[in-house]
């Protein structure tokens, strides 16, 4: 079981730096926009000195990974490092099709999706790509700052001085680019780590229940609770499942008592032992 866990999270680490190569050498560089980070500063050595992006990549992030060695775990810095590796492959790969519009914006909205798609699995795979991303999972680790708002702040901190070599229109494109890519990656961490809480209450708790849990193969919890207007006590029904068997359940409910009263809510994330990811 754990060799599997383990491939599926190198081959979304994998998935992810092909991703965010693409956006780079398809849509990024060829629109000569920049980007925050290590990446940023890569495109920038790109643009002035003509210095591979890959050979950038590896250097730069090698060093920050070093310094991530003090503040997260070795588990993450060897996934990262997988992560590094992949991402260089990509970006020395030769370029099929170079992409060319008038319309920058478009671009600009596809790199920034490909980022936030990429960096969403590499991030829920407990990998990263270095730069400015291990800086984010500090603060999020420490500070409880969303790491994709952690990481447009670093991101940032070098987009905006790249002006002067790629010009005002091409930064604040940058700047719009780097926001949609911290949004999407925040959204696909919640998407990623997300649950419904269900609560019941019936008349038939008891045989709701064990239906509920003979089906989902899972346990729940009976909470004793007391209607103020009634005065009478009846067990609720509280559980955690995901939306896919929500709807595997709710013909079981409404087979046993259709006037049963179902309260549901989502949750962002939920974690037992790996509590840190709830971050």
């Amino acid at each position: 079981m754990l060799i599997i866990q383990t491939a599926r999270k190198l081959f979304y680490i994998t998935l992810g730096s092909l991703l965010y190569a693409i956006s780079i050498n398809y849509f990024l560089i060829p629109t000569r926009l920049g980007e925050g980070g290590v990446t940023g500063l890569t495109t920038i050595a790109f643009y002035t000195l003509q210095i591979p992006t890959y050979l950038t990549n590896l250097v730069l992030n090698g060093i920050l990974l070093l310094i991530g060695l003090k503040y997260l775990k070795r588990k993450t810095i060897l996934l990262s490092l997988w992560a590094i590796i992949w991402l260089s492959i990509f970006l020395r790969l030769p370029i099929i099709y170079t992409y060319h519009t008038q319309q920058t914006i478009i671009p600009t909205i596809a790199g920034g999706v490909l980022t936030g798609i990429s960096m969403g699995l590499i991030l829920n795979a407990e990998g990263s790509i270095a730069g400015s991303t291990i800086l984010g999972k500090i603060c999020n680790q420490y500070l409880g700052i969303p790491i994709g708002s952690a990481t447009l702040f670093f991101d940032l901190a070098v987009a905006i001085p790249s002006v002067f070599i790629i010009g005002f229109e091409n930064t604040l494109l940058t700047v719009i680019e780097l926001y949609i890519s911290a949004k999407i990656t925040n959204l696909a961490l919640e998407r990623f780590g997300s649950k419904k809480v269900i609560q019941i209450i019936s008349s038939h708790s008891n045989n709701i229940a064990q239906a509920i849990s003979d089906s989902l193969g899972q346990g729940v919890t009976l909470l004793q609770a007391t209607g103020f207007y009634s005065k009478s006590t009846k067990p609720i029904i509280y559980f955690i499942c995901s939306s896919k068997n929500l709807a595997r359940i709710i013909p079981i409910i409404a087979v046993t008592d259709p006037a049963a009263l179902i309260i549901t809510e989502n949750v962002r994330s939920v974690r037992a032992t790996d509590i840190y990811r709830l971050l």
